[in-house]
């Protein structure tokens, strides 16, 4: 019979507790010994050393807690040694250099079973955030030991912080750690390094309210669906922020909502009201926010005028952008993009001369870095039809871009290329454009984002409809029906494709003098179709030139056409009755008298079918001779 058995199981237990207990005491001794002398090297500047004894500390609780450490047997001032030891040793790493020892610390710290608190893990998954943000130092994934089958592994530095910095706020909702605004500026600049500044909104409007005040959340969530393309939604959030009871004279909030407006000719005249209050209520001090809000204002009116109902009215928003553009070049003149800007106004205003100059200073000020001034200069060249000289600055941009970037240069070296008749010369253009297009597409994937902005990229559809018309002017029918058919696998409503098929119909009909068989039938369901689709969609002559009314289908066809037609038109300001009526009347080849065999009467109406009466006709081309308006 052992000696144990002559206690009972209750003084055993003590025993042994009493045991664990001493054991455990003289370990925080000798591990707390160990740390401080970790402490004591790192105020000698002996960094590495420091790191090496700290290091040993963890590792002797991982040999003696081999299946982490439990609760019931840890007193407080040997988890208080852990936890300090766990938080120091990616410190200390750090700042010896060491950056992927400090790594590898950081995320055994996080992984392993030290049993911290809550607010010791919020401390370090915030300061290894910061680490993998802003060190610059190259990504290595976690070793295969601490992954686990079908969680999500990060592909690199980003990726993983952004990870961090989310649970971090998930666990401030749910009430574990205290809110810390820090964590929130270093997610914006996070996910506004990867283009997602929609997921920034999303974890915005998942704060508990009374956190962040509301102006200041709905001013960063506007500017997060701004930099997402949800123009609208930002709009309405800046809205809500500018109101009388709210933040009315917050020049930021402002000044950004006069730049959504900006970029839309139908918000221009809310953009204005809005740069003029930010003007307004910008301090004298702050010049830098006064020549934003000057070149808000005159983007706003260049925009402005482009749908300005009389001539007057448009030269006079012109000016006064030019003007307000001009002012903010006075106040900023460092910035390269307000001269920019200065020079699209003057292209746009047929100010060719001065929108060169400031082409020509744009690239002075960007070095020749950036594409879109290489671009403005040679627009403004082949606008004077110095085709030539444009084509020589495009191919220097081309020299200066890298390959990955050369869509928008090589779309416009195509299109000069037609403009100076080498047409071989752009169809070779277009090729590579379309490699590239292609190859972009395949690396992007189809729900990828591309870093280039919206206007800067070249769409594949683009491609094929431009070498479409190009096959189509060269008389290669066949050439110019596969491109349209891979066009229109891409965007089958289009009227641009639409175009482009009856034209290269008429062509080939005027070359030939044979009519595609079953072209009738295809254009008269693809012209029903575009109508139906695309709202904007106006009809007139070279549509009903390739219609061949002679025949049965040409009949039945303008049947259908004149009826889509005529209901387009009455809600339409923009077309002429008396070109539309003089083109079915030539293009069919047919008098009157011949239109009335048609029984058209019925479906066209019979106020429509009066205009093509001879006695209509001659009248409204004596007003047109005699330089009246046809509509009176």
């Amino acid at each position: 019979m052992g000696i144990f058995d002559w206690f009972p199981n209750y003084y055993l237990f003590g025993f042994l507790r009493g045991c664990i207990g001493l054991l455990i005491h003289s370990t925080n001794l000798v591990l707390e010994a160990i740390y401080l002398k970790a402490k004591s090297l790192q105020k000698l500047g002996k960094l590495t050393e420091a790191a090496q004894e700290c290091k040993s500390v963890l590792d002797a609780v991982e040999k003696i807690f081999v299946d982490g450490i439990p609760d019931v047997l840890v007193d407080n001032k040997l988890q208080e040694t852990i936890s300090h030891a766990v938080e120091l040793l990616p410190e200390l790493w750090k700042k010896a250099g060491c950056y992927s020892e400090a790594m590898s610390a950081y995320r055994r710290a996080l992984l392993s079973q030290w049993n911290i608190d809550n607010e010791c893990c919020a401390r370090i998954q915030k300061a290894f955030a910061v680490f993998l943000l802003y060190s610059g130092v190259d990504f290595c994934a976690p070793s295969l030991s601490v992954q686990i089958d079908g969680s999500y592994i990060p592909r690199n530095n980003l990726e993983e912080a952004i990870l961090l910095l989310m649970i971090l706020i998930r666990k401030a909702h749910l009430g574990k750690i205290k809110w810390d605004p820090s964590v929130i500026d270093h997610l914006t600049s996070a996910i506004s390094l990867c283009g997602q500044t929609s997921v920034l909104a999303k974890q915005l409007e998942e704060v508990m309210p009374g956190v962040i005040h509301r102006t200041d959340r709905w001013k960063t969530m506007a500017l997060s669906f701004s930099g997402s393309g949800q123009k609208r939604s930002a709009l309405d959030l800046l809205k809500k922020s500018l109101n009388q009871h709210e933040a009315p004279n917050d020049v930021e909030s402002l000044l950004l909502a006069a730049k959504i407006c900006s970029e839309d000719v139908l918000l221009a005249a809310d953009g204005v009201k809005y740069a003029q209050r930010a003007i307004a209520n910008a301090n004298d001090s702050n010049a830098h926010l006064k020549g934003v809000g000057l070149r808000m204002l005159g983007l706003c009116l260049g925009k402005q005028a482009k749908v300005s109902s009389s001539d007057f009215e448009r030269s006079r928003l012109q000016s006064e952008a030019l003007k307000s553009l001009d002012s903010a070049v006075a106040l900023e003149f460092h910035n390269p993009d307000l001269i920019f800007e200065l020079g699209i106004l003057y292209a746009e205003h047929r100010n060719l001369d001065a929108a060169l100059r400031c082409a020509k200073q744009y690239l002075d000020r960007t070095g020749g870095s950036m594409i879109r001034g290489w671009r403005l200069l040679a627009l403004v060249l082949s606008a004077q039809q110095r085709f030539s000289e444009a084509e020589v600055v495009t191919d220097a941009a081309l020299d200066e871009t890298s390959k990955w970037d050369q869509g928008p240069l090589l779309r416009m070296k195509a299109k000069l290329k037609i403009s100076q008749s080498l047409h071989m010369d752009a169809v070779e253009t277009y090729r590579y454009l379309l490699a590239l297009v292609q190859a972009q597409k395949k690396s992007y994937g189809p729900l990828g984002s591309s870093p280039q902005e919206e206007h800067e990229k070249v769409d594949e559809y683009e491609v094929w409809h431009g070498l479409a018309s190009l096959y189509a002017s060269l008389s290669r029918w066949k050439d110019a029906e596969i491109c349209l058919g891979k066009a229109r696998a891409l965007k089958h409503y289009s009227a641009e494709t639409l175009h482009t098929e009856v034209r290269r119909c008429d062509l080939r009909y005027l070359v030939t003098g044979i009519p595609t068989e079953g072209t009738l039938r295809f254009l008269m369901y693809d012209n029903v179709q575009v109508l139906i689709q695309e709202k904007g969609v106006v009809w007139g002559r070279q549509t009903t030139e390739s219609t061949h009314i002679h025949t049965d289908e040409g009949r039945e066809f303008l049947k259908v056409l004149l009826h889509f037609l005529r209901k387009r038109l009455e809600s339409s300001e923009l077309f002429s009755w008396k070109w539309y009526c003089r083109s079915i009347r030539e293009a069919s080849g047919m008098d009157v008298k011949e239109l009335a065999e048609l029984n058209l009467r019925e479906l066209v109406g019979l106020d429509f079918w009066e205009l093509l009466s001879p006695n209509t006709m001659l009248a409204l081309e004596g007003r047109e001779a005699a330089g009246m308006d046809v509509k009176e």
